[in-house]
C-alpha cells in the first residue's frame, strides 16, 4: 500500500482534506502532520526563516521514517521552502497549489488572486507568475488581500470572515478571466458562490490528485 503524508499548518486544512482523501485515495495510507506554529511564525516574521525550513526538513524526515512515499504540503505560505528542500529530502515533496497555478495560466490572461494572509497571497502570486513564464504566456495578475478577514476568523467570527471574502471575490470576478483562492482553507466557500461561467480555482482537489499521481 502506498503512503502519502499531508503536512498542515492549520487544523482547517486537515479537516478540509479528509473528505477528498476518502473520495480520491481510498486505497492509500495517509499520514497527517500538523504544526500550527509554522504559519504563525511565518506571519510574525513576514517570511520563511531558517528555523521554519529546518522544521519542514525534520517533518519530511519523520514522514519518510513513517513509510511515506511522498509528502504534500497543504500550506502555500511555506511553498518556496518546499521547492528549496526538494533536492535534498529524498522523496517527492509537493506544493498543494502548483497544479492550481498551472491551470489558472491555461484558463485566462487576467488572473485574480484572493487571500486573507499576506504571507500566502504573495507566494501564490509568485507561483502563478512563474507558471506563466514556464508556459510562455503573458498574463495580468491582480492580487487582493481581504483586510480583516483573517482576524475575524481568529476571533471566531466565521460568518464575518466568509462575508468579507465572498464580497471581495465577487468584485474580483468582474475584472478577471479566472480567480484563484490562495489558501486551501478557502475552498469550503465554493458552494456559497453564485453561479457564474468564470472559473474559481482552489488547491485541495488538484493538489491531492497530483500527489496521488506521484505515488
Amino acid at each position: 500500500m502506498s503512503t502519502l503524508a499531508l503536512l498542515h499548518t492549520t487544523p482547517v486544512t486537515l479537516g478540509a482534506m479528509q473528505p477528498l482523501v476518502d473520495e480520491l485515495a481510498p486505497g492509500v495510507r495517509v499520514i497527517n502532520l500538523l504544526d500550527d506554529s509554522l504559519l504563525s511564525d511565518v506571519m510574525k516574521a513576514g517570511e520563511v526563516g531558517e528555523a521554519v525550513r529546518e522544521r519542514l526538513r525534520a517533518y519530511v524526515g519523520s514522514a519518510a521514517a513513517a513509510g511515506a512515499d511522498a509528502v504534500l504540503c497543504c500550506c502555500s505560505s511555506v511553498g518556496a521552502a518546499v521547492e528549496a528542500l526538494r533536492p535534498e529530502v529524498g522523496l517527492p515533496f509537493l506544493r498543494i497549489d502548483e497544479p492550481m497555478a498551472q491551470e489558472a495560466v491555461r484558463l485566462g490572461r487576467r488572473i485574480g488572486v484572493l487571500g486573507t494572509v499576506r504571507t500566502t497571497l504573495d507566494p501564490t502570486a509568485d507561483l502563478i507568475a512563474r507558471a506563466a513564464g514556464q508556459q510562455g504566456r503573458e498574463i495580468e495578475l491582480e492580487a487582493v488581500l481581504v483586510e480583516g478577514a483573517y482576524d475575524a476568523l481568529k476571533a471566531g467570527q466565521a460568518e464575518e470572515h466568509d462575508r468579507l471574502v465572498l464580497s471581495a471575490l465577487e468584485a474580483l470576478r468582474e475584472r478577471s478571466d479566472v480567480v484563484v483562492l490562495a489558501q486551501a482553507s478557502m475552498a469550503r466557500l465554493l458552494p456559497r458562490l453564485p453561479e457564474s461561467p468564470l472559473p474559481v480555482l482552489t488547491s485541495p482537489r488538484s493538489g491531492l490528485t497530483r500527489a496521488l499521481e506521484q505515488l
